[in-house]
């Protein structure tokens, strides 16, 4: 059943929201084992990631999934080192992406990037502020986006400015995507 605002004429399909959902989850689970390494104990991030996984592949949206991804910016605000902190955010942002609303607002790239922009920066972090690792993660994430999660983010408007270095990575990654290269 599409979702849709009439205000907008943004129509989002489940398929879609489940195909958005699986490349941030995706973006997450690469960058998992950095939070896990600093809070070996802490299940929030991996619990985000797998609920997210889960609904991208044919559960439904519902509190489990919120409440992941809440858990997971909990998480993310208590990591006290950066990369890991960044870490479980990506993996908030994966849970969070099965929620994108269909209002064209350039904010709502964030529910589509977020979570490769956040890993992006948690590798960038793990590897001394490297610049570079974050510039070949954006290049990794780019090559990852089906022609599903372009179609997607061609409906909203670019990434919104702002937002410090992972702000950045968010352009950065909506400029590539949308132009295929």
């Amino acid at each position: 059943m599409p979702v849709a605002n009439g205000a907008t004429g943004i129509v989002l399909t489940k398929q879609e929201l489940r195909a958005v959902t699986g490349y941030a989850a995706g973006s997450a689970q690469e960058v998992l084992e950095i939070f896990e390494r600093a809070h070996p104990a802490d299940p929030r991030p991996r619990e985000a990631v797998d609920a997210a996984w889960a609904f991208a592949r044919g559960g439904e949206r519902g509190k489990l999934l919120r409440d992941t991804a809440w858990a997971a910016l909990r998480a993310a605000r208590e990591a006290g080192a950066a990369a890991a902190g960044h870490a479980a955010r990506a993996a908030m942002s994966a849970a969070s992406a099965a929620y994108l609303h269909p209002l064209a607002d350039a904010h709502r790239v964030k529910h589509i990037l977020g979570a490769a922009a956040h890993a992006a920066r948690a590798l960038e972090l793990t590897a001394g502020d490297d610049r570079d690792v974050g510039a070949d993660h954006i290049e990794h994430a780019r090559r990852r986006a089906t022609p599903v999660v372009l179609d997607v983010l061609s409906r909203y408007p670019a990434a919104p400015p702002g937002g410090g270095r992972v702000g950045d990575l968010l352009r950065e990654l909506d400029e590539a995507v949308r132009r295929g290269s």
